[in-house]
């Protein structure tokens, strides 16, 4: 039997390794395909838009619409300067169990990937699917709103400097946001298209909330008035209530920049309230005639009586009733207070207090009775429904 020649031999082992690796290769599972593909992204294509992302957005702050996912919701809320996104955050995102641990490493990589991108386009975090996936949906949402807000400023002639700029006076009330302890709802009153006034109209309330309320909504709602913005800091030690409050604050101020919008399209000048069903554009007219531009939500009340929606307190429900002639409240009463004991005192005190001050004020900017606080929150609250109701 003849030899086979070394040479002849060294060549084909180095053929035979070279075969398997290559056959190695090809066996390689299909696991490591781009997070961004497996999530469901948008084909490139859709980024090569000459316009960008951010290119058209409105300068300021919007929030995108909450996204479900399978471990809870994801919610995005982007700033903007300049044009340009100088900031993105998740306002909702899972908790719990290990969605704690998985999404502290994956929203800041998402926040900081929304900024680099300054668009949609952004790939998924590896081990954080759904969240990745939620949180692209919730920042397209926040995109579209700024894109839409961009182009409403635009048209109408605004420069969109800032976030306040575009808030039409009045009054807006957020959506009441849930927390651990209980729900928080912002009401801000808006005058020369700034924020005056912010208050939460609900808080958590009973056992230490009340003390860790009384501490920080009124610092919450000083920093609102100072930022004219959703951008501010959380209280120490009211870690749900701050946030909750961000999250309604957040939603006032989206209800106040359509009503803005609204008012800007119909030549400006309504002062309606846009805290009912997030003010519609049809509020923008309903004060026209009165020649009052920009003034307090009561120049646009309609002439008549009116009932605000009941609301509950601790210790009973409060209901108020006004009296509007010429576009003025001539007469506020409480149809409904609480009784009984030493709410008999008590009501008999404040109730003609408040029913004066609003004659007053000509609106709901009325100060709480001291020794009467359920009460007098009570009362504001219903006599913003009537407002609402009356404002038609």
């Amino acid at each position: 039997m003849r030899k086979s020649h070394p040479v002849r031999r060294a060549v084909l082992a180095t053929a035979a390794t070279v075969s398997g690796i290559v056959l190695l290769l090809t066996l390689k599972p299909g696991s490591d395909q781009d997070p961004a593909d497996a999530a469901g992204a948008v084909p490139p294509a859709a980024a090569q838009s000459p316009q960008g992302g951010a290119q058209a957005i409105a300068n300021g702050t919007v929030t995108g619409d909450a996204a479900d996912t399978q471990y809870g919701a994801v919610q995005v809320r982007l700033t903007v300067s300049g044009g340009k996104i100088t900031k993105a955050e998740a306002v909702q995102s899972p908790k719990g169990g290990q969605s704690d641990q998985i999404n502290a490493n994956a929203v800041p990589k998402l926040n900081q990937a929304a900024v680099t991108a300054q668009s949609g386009e952004i790939d998924a975090v590896s081990g954080a699917t759904y969240t990745s996936a939620g949180y692209k949906k919730s920042l397209q949402s926040a995109l579209d709103k700024a894109k839409a807000a961009g182009a409403a400023e635009k048209g109408s002639g605004q420069d969109g400097a800032g976030s306040a700029q575009a808030l039409g006076d009045g009054t807006a009330t957020g959506d009441a946001a849930d927390t651990q302890y209980g729900a928080v709802q912002v009401r801000l009153t808006v005058s020369g298209g700034k924020i005056t006034k912010a208050e939460a109209v609900q808080s958590p309330k009973g056992g230490q909330s009340d003390q860790i309320n009384a501490n920080a909504v009124p610092k919450l709602n000083q920093a609102a008035v100072t930022a004219q913005s959703g951008e501010i800091d959380a209280v120490s030690g009211a870690t749900y209530t701050s946030a909750g409050y961000k999250k309604s604050l957040q939603s006032a101020l989206d209800k106040a920049k359509a009503a803005g919008a609204a008012e800007s399209g119909n030549g400006g000048g309504s002062a309606a309230d846009a805290s009912a069903g997030g003010g519609s554009a049809g509020d923008g007219s309903a004060g026209s005639g009165r020649g009052g531009g920009g003034g307090n939500a009561p120049a646009a009340l309609e002439d008549g009586t009116v009932t605000g929606d009941a609301v509950r307190t601790e210790y009973g429900a409060v209901q108020v009733r006004i009296t509007v002639e010429g576009g003025k409240i001539t007469k506020a009463e409480a149809v409904q207070a609480p009784k009984g004991g030493q709410s008999d005192r008590v009501t008999n005190q404040s109730v003609p207090r408040l029913n004066q001050a609003v004659v007053k004020t000509g609106g709901a900017d009325v100060d709480a009775v001291s020794g009467a606080t359920y009460t007098s929150a009570g009362y504001k609250k219903s006599l913003q429904s009537a407002l609402d109701k009356a404002g038609g």
